[in-house]
């Protein structure tokens, strides 16, 4: 099941939080830092021991100071390789196969890939509903997804594109 809700980051409820970094593990969106922030030092200095990591891979880490036990990272650019929809759907597809690997029942996640100098809201939704179509129609785990959108825009090319898609396992805007 994918739902789209308008929220923040305070109301997630799931077991993983997916966030979008650079190469170096750096936070590379608002909502990543503020994962960042409220995960604490300690996650930080764990993923940032790791080294760099090439566009398109995704680890788990604890998740810190966060509700949800687990933060998986997906990189989505590097300084020689900007943000594209490639980038975007092999990165959330190693996010999930992780989710998958490690028995994770709900994760959440924002638009991978938007702001500036990036994708459109548009496209990067495209990728990213595709991409979980076919996750969730191949594997057990994760068995619900949460998009979290900050605005009424993002919701409503969420939910249309939901909308569009045919799959037992999908579900409308929450």
């Amino acid at each position: 099941m994918i739902e789209v809700v308008l929220s923040d980051l305070a109301d997630l409820e799931a077991e993983a939080i997916l966030r979008s970094v650079s190469a170096g593990l750096d936070a590379d969106t608002p909502f990543s830092r503020d994962v960042e922030i409220l995960a604490g030092p300690a996650m930080t200095e764990r993923l940032q021991a790791m080294g760099d990591l090439p566009v398109g891979a995704a680890v788990i880490t604890p998740s810190g100071g966060i509700e949800a036990p687990f933060l998986i990272h997906v990189v989505l650019q590097s300084a020689e390789d900007p943000v594209s929809a490639e980038s975007v759907r092999t990165a959330l597809k190693n996010g999930l196969r992780r989710a998958d690997e490690w028995g994770l029942a709900s994760v959440a996640l924002p638009p991978l890939g938007t702001g500036a100098g990036n994708l459109d809201l548009e496209t990067a939704a495209s990728v990213m509903i595709g991409v979980l179509n076919d996750h969730l129609s191949e594997s057990e785990h994760p068995a619900s997804v949460t998009i979290i959108v900050q605005t009424s825009f993002e919701q409503e090319v969420f939910a249309g594109l939901l909308g569009s898609e045919a799959s037992p396992r999908l579900s409308g805007l929450h």
